[in-house]
C-alpha cells in the first residue's frame, strides 16, 4: 500500500490550503491508493513517463524517489528513460538520467 502523502500540507498548506488538500487527499489519498486497478509500482512508471515527456524535472526527481520506494528498480528506470528518449527527446533523457543517477546511484536492485 502506498505511504500516506503529506507533501501538499507540508509545503503548501498555509499558502494554498485547498490545493494542498486536493494533492494529499484526492490525488494521493484516492487516486494513488486504488492499487486494485494499478499498483504503486505501475503508477510510478506512468508518472515518470509523463513528467519526463513534459519536462517537469523538479517533480520528476520527487517521483523517482517515490518510484524507488515503490519497488521500481534502477534497471526499469534506465530502460524507461532510454525508450522515452526516442519519443520525448534526447535532451530530456539526459536530464532524466542525471536525476535518476542522483536517486539510484550505483544501486543494482
Amino acid at each position: 500500500m502506498a505511504k500516506k502523502q503529506t507533501a501538499g500540507h507540508e509545503q503548501l498548506g498555509e499558502f494554498a490550503p485547498q490545493f494542498a488538500k486536493l494533492n494529499d487527499e484526492v490525488l494521493f489519498g484516492q487516486v494513488w491508493a486504488k492499487e486494485d486497478e494499478l499498483s504503486a509500482h505501475d503508477r510510478s512508471m506512468i508518472t515518470i513517463a509523463s513528467l519526463m515527456t513534459s519536462g517537469s524535472f523538479p517533480q520528476l526527481k520527487a517521483h523517482l524517489q517515490m518510484a524507488k520506494q515503490n519497488g521500481v528498480t534502477k534497471e526499469e528506470v534506465v530502460a524507461e528513460i532510454t525508450h522515452l528518449s526516442f519519443y520525448a527527446g534526447w535532451p530530456k533523457a539526459w536530464s532524466a538520467f542525471n536525476l535518476a543517477k542522483e536517486i539510484y546511484g550505483t544501486d543494482h536492485d
